[in-house]
């Protein structure tokens, strides 16, 4: 889990700018909102109903390095078209090669959690294993941590396991991913220490040995396969005193290849009103902005799980590409498709990057088996 840095106090983040304000106004501050959000909550429309029971996420949560994978198989997966790939695919060729860590990161109001989406995950395909976090087995991750131990965890685990890993945030989380992607640009410090996420606390150190290349290289410059933000507005950023990150919130640096933006068209809780500021790219990153129906719920926007275990909809989602033009999400009586939309980006996205960097993982392992 990530937290903020013990040295300097419990709350050292606060200092920092995550959440700067102090004593009493902090309180006020958060407390103000969590009325806020309870009272919207109970008037949001079409909020989804929570999911009953649904199959928890498998607990192994081993930092392990991938197995070698025969030539055969390494074949299979080079073949693969990364915008277009199956359940089949997925089942069949992608689950025997390794998956980046995805790293979700919840809200501000605490009993939202990043569960169900993981749930959904899952249960489309993606390894649980890669979900969890090591060191406690969540798999929601508190978005009032500091945005440098997240920036060192990444590199962490990239030294590790081989791979960087993906970054989702609901609301503050998506504040957070957007601050740590930042951070890797070096534009709050030139040196970000290496953050363990077992022992949960900074090593001696601001490099990590590329485990492609083997040379030695800063956490400041790693590049995250994929990031996105779900609902993340302004007008909490001033609620909680979080100035420091709204010069930057729409703002995504080279530090991520691919980026997406997800916007509810009336979202009183992020102070949305019909349109919203979109994610521009300050370089060369590919960044995506979605807007989602009015009916959407800020609150409710992570319960996916009952996508993935309905027949229509899944398909739906399995075949989804993105395109300038949306396709028109499956209308049928009695079939629950809400949350259907960013439900099927996010999963485009994530399988398209899984692929993408075990694409890449392959090619360079080839690469120095023909120059050795």
């Amino acid at each position: 889990m990530i937290r903020p840095p013990a040295a300097g106090g419990r709350w050292r983040h606060v200092a920092r700018g995550e959440f700067p304000l102090r004593g009493r106004s902090a309180w006020r501050a958060t407390w103000a909102w969590a009325v806020l959000i309870t009272a919207l909550g109970g008037c949001a429309a079409s909020t989804p109903t929570p999911q009953a029971s649904p199959a928890a996420v498998p607990t192994s949560a081993a930092l392990t390095r991938p197995a070698p994978l025969d030539r055969a198989t390494e074949d299979r997966i080079l073949a693969l078209d990364p915008d277009h790939i199956s359940a089949a695919e997925v089942h069949d060729v992608l689950a025997r090669a390794p998956a980046p860590r995805v790293i979700l990161l919840q809200g501000s109001i605490a009993p939202v959690t990043m569960e169900p989406f993981a749930q959904f995950l899952v249960a489309m395909g993606y390894p649980a294993a890669r979900l969890r976090d090591p060191r406690d087995g969540s798999v929601s991750q508190s978005s009032f941590g500091d945005s440098a131990a997240l920036a060192g965890t990444l590199a962490w685990y990239y030294e590790k396991e081989g791979m960087v890993p993906m970054l989702i945030g609901h609301s503050q989380g998506g504040m957070l991913v957007v601050k740590t992607l930042h951070e890797l640009a070096g534009e709050f410090r030139r040196e970000i220490p290496v953050w363990n996420p077992l022992a949960d606390a900074p090593e001696p150190r601001s490099a990590i040995t590329d485990p492609v290349t083997g040379a030695r290289r800063q956490v400041v410059g790693l590049r995250v396969p994929y990031a996105a933000a779900i609902a993340t507005g302004k007008l909490p950023r001033v609620l909680l005193g979080q100035w420091e990150v709204l010069p930057i919130l729409r703002q995504v640096p080279d530090t991520v290849e691919e980026f997406a933006g997800f916007f509810i068209a009336w979202d009183l809780v992020a102070g949305t009103l019909g349109t919203a500021e979109p994610y521009r790219a300050t370089g060369k990153a590919l960044v995506r902005n979605v807007t989602l129906p009015a009916e959407y719920s800020h609150i409710g926007i992570p319960l996916t799980r009952h996508l993935a275990a309905n027949a229509v909809t899944r398909a739906w989602i399995e075949g989804y590409v993105p395109a300038a033009r949306r396709p028109r999400p499956p209308s049928i009586d009695g079939v629950d498709t809400s949350n259907i939309l960013h439900a099927a980006e996010l999963w485009h996205g994530l399988k398209k990057h899984w692929c993408i960097e075990t694409q890449r993982r392959i090619r360079a392992a080839r690469a120095r088996a023909g120059h050795a």
